[in-house]
């Protein structure tokens, strides 16, 4: 089996422990994206006796509140993995936490405890995302690092857009309870696969010492670090504004639910393909430009969807913005890691992180908030956001490919 692995990995171009985390990586992103079909469908059959809103305001705001508690947790949990130097513990322990409470989606009883549900999985994920990075990141040389977070995050979305189809099926045939059990079992697939196939890595001992009393450290936000926190905070802010404003988007294009899904699928897609050659092409050329480059190609294409008058330009913007979103995602992350301190990976790491999932909590928001007032309104707001992202990336974040960086992970 050892042989087996050593084998798939080299023939993609990366060592076996990022083949065995994106793999992991998968099974999660699985697990838990099956729940955003179900969702909607199980809000509308709960009732809320004590929050007495419209259901997709319920709706929108569980989805919200996943992402926040993800954001606001992860530079803590990053910071204590990296204090105690225990990273797949926290991997393991973030995945235990996910798989639970998936599993006790079928219990529950009332709007109130979807929201206490939710907010244990977002605390899972947010033990496990920034101990996962920083592994990652121990383990590839800067060399090759783009195209493994490539092969990495190619993955994941992988597996999110795996999770919907498997969820939307399984509910037709079984309902609710069904979808949560198949869930469970592949966050359950993804702590197998940690457990079996990735040892813990040494890790350098900051001069804090170890422990937990020093749990964050204000040196760590570099200018670097801050801007692509905001770069992942553009990018996914911009490419989630869709998801509150279906019913509107429907409406004006005269479509359907089918068609919406088909068009919001289908920057996952273009990600996908594009995502591990970009992710290379940033270890030949740099990680900055394509960063950049890519934040001011989503900014016009993201206001673009306020516009628009047919499905097929809608999934036409949005094929341009998941090509443009591969161009940031992978060689953002690898410039993180190039330039995360040694024995604080883990916590800088996770500010990048946090930025991706306020940028998802956020979108939503201002979406929600701004559409009765112009409905092209928040489209156009994102992309500025957007623009403003590639201008501080190319004002205050250095590049690394070429260069020899002081302290950075080369492992």
């Amino acid at each position: 089996m050892a042989a087996t692995i050593q084998s798939v990995a080299q023939s993609i171009g990366v060592n076996k422990v990022v083949l065995a985390l994106s793999m992991a990586r998968m099974g999660d992103a699985i697990g838990n994206s099956i729940l955003y079909i179900i969702i909607p469908l199980y809000v509308a059959s709960l009732p809320a006796p004590y929050l007495p809103f419209s259901e997709p305001v319920r709706t929108g705001f569980l989805i919200a509140l996943y992402g926040l508690v993800t954001a606001l947790f992860q530079p803590v949990a990053g910071a204590l993995s990296d204090r105690l130097c225990r990273r797949k513990l926290f991997i393991l322990i973030g995945l235990g936490i996910l798989a639970g409470s998936t599993l006790l989606f079928v219990l529950a009883s009332t709007f109130t405890d979807l929201l206490i549900l939710r907010t244990l999985q977002g605390f899972g994920v947010a033990l496990d995302i920034p101990a996962l990075l920083a592994i990652m990141t121990v383990a590839t040389k800067k060399e090759t690092r783009g195209g493994s977070m490539g092969v990495f995050t190619t993955a994941r979305m992988a597996g999110f857009a795996i999770g919907p189809l498997i969820g939307g099926f399984l509910y037709e045939i079984y309902g609710f309870d069904v979808p949560f059990f198949v869930a469970t079992g592949f966050v359950i697939v993804a702590i197998i696969l940690v457990q079996a196939w990735v040892k813990e890595v040494p890790c350098e001992i900051p001069p804090e010492g170890k422990g937990i009393a020093v749990l964050f450290n204000r040196s760590l936000l570099t200018a670097g670090i801050v801007g692509l926190a905001f770069a992942t905070f553009s990018m996914a802010s911009a490419f989630s504004m869709m998801t509150t404003l279906e019913p509107q988007i429907n409406d004006r294009l005269h479509q359907s639910a089918l068609a919406f899904g088909i068009a919001f699928s289908s920057l996952t897609i273009s990600l996908l393909i594009a995502q591990v050659p970009l992710g290379r092409l940033s270890d030949r050329i740099g990680r900055k430009p394509l960063i950049t480059v890519g934040l001011v190609v989503i900014a016009p294409f993201t206001a673009l969807i306020g516009f628009v008058t047919t499905t097929a330009q809608l999934i036409a913007v949005r094929v341009v913005m998941g090509v443009a979103s591969a161009g940031i995602a992978a060689p953002g992350f690898a410039l993180a890691g190039d330039i995360a301190k040694k024995g604080s990976e883990a916590q800088q790491l996770a500010i990048v992180t946090m930025g991706f999932g306020l940028g998802i909590a956020v979108g939503p928001l201002i979406a929600g908030f701004l559409v009765s007032t112009f409905f092209a309104l928040p489209f156009i707001i994102g992309g500025l956001i957007a623009l403003a992202g590639a201008i501080v990336v190319w004002r205050f974040v250095p590049e690394t490919v070429g260069r020899d960086q002081p302290g950075n992970p080369e492992n």
